[in-house]
């Protein structure tokens, strides 16, 4: 689908990116910037989320905000400081991108270990509810808010071996469905991305034998992003949407 996008569709807006340091995070948070928003930049590798804030103000964007954080460790209290700190120090807060997510291992289901499947979901789900509930309070206020969740061709339809990876986004689509109903006559639209097979540090990880020059990059499917944190998408909720509908034959869209 050609998303028609304007320049500055995100102007004066707040939007806060997880997983923001790497892949497609890192290129939501730089095109969300180019588009007029000030972004929220959250990860645990500091190192990296300063790399992201540099571009941004290097590209003349908005002075991004920066709050370090591994979900894997996070409680609720962590979560309801971030927002305090938003509320503080922006006033508001617009949309929400949960881009930050964990693979896990590859296996049949019975070989999942409870330690990596309780990895997968603090990450994946719990991190998320939580995070939601945060600024959930925020982004109420917004007069044309945007929450997207990130999801899977996997968590569409099962496949094998997939188990622990699948589940949590069969998790995360539901969250976002039931969100999206429990929005439904507020000014907060709730949708959720699957970016297919896209040249990132995962996907690698998950197929570490191809050839990632046959792959999507982050920013080819970047279009998808914009739109729906956008005013364009202000009809559209309740929606798990493929960033690439159209895959070529032969080439495996499972991850992410």
């Amino acid at each position: 689908m050609n998303y028609q996008i304007a320049a500055n569709n995100l102007k004066d807006r707040v939007i806060l990116v997880t997983g923001a340091g790497d892949g497609i995070g890192r290129e939501a948070a730089l095109q969300y910037a180019a588009h007029g928003a000030t972004v929220i930049l959250l990860g645990r590798t500091i190192a990296k989320l300063e790399a992201v804030y540099d571009e941004i103000e290097t590209n003349g964007g908005n002075q991004p905000a920066i709050i370090p954080l591994d979900l894997m460790g996070a409680t609720k209290q962590h979560y309801l400081d971030m927002a305090d700190t938003i509320k503080q120090q922006f006033g508001r807060l617009d949309g929400v991108l949960h881009n930050a997510g964990l693979l896990g291992a590859l296996s049949p289901i019975d070989h999942i270990e409870e330690s990596v499947f309780d990895d997968v979901m603090q990450v994946n789900v719990k991190a998320q509810l939580l995070l939601t509930q945060a600024i959930l309070p925020l982004i109420k206020q917004s007069p044309d808010g945007r929450i997207i969740f990130t999801s899977s061709t996997v968590g569409h339809s099962g496949r094998a071996f997939w188990g622990t990876y699948a589940i949590s986004k069969f998790a995360t689509e539901g969250m976002m469905q039931v969100l999206a109903d429990e929005l439904n006559e507020t000014t907060v639209n709730v949708n959720a991305i699957n970016p297919g097979g896209t040249r990132t540090g995962m996907r690698a990880q998950a197929f570490p034998a191809e050839d990632a020059r046959l792959l999507k990059t982050p920013l080819d499917i970047m279009p998808l992003y914009l739109y729906l944190m956008g005013p364009e998408s202000r009809h559209v909720s309740g929606q798990c949407i493929d960033a690439q509908p159209q895959r070529k034959p032969g080439i495996s869209s499972e991850e992410e």
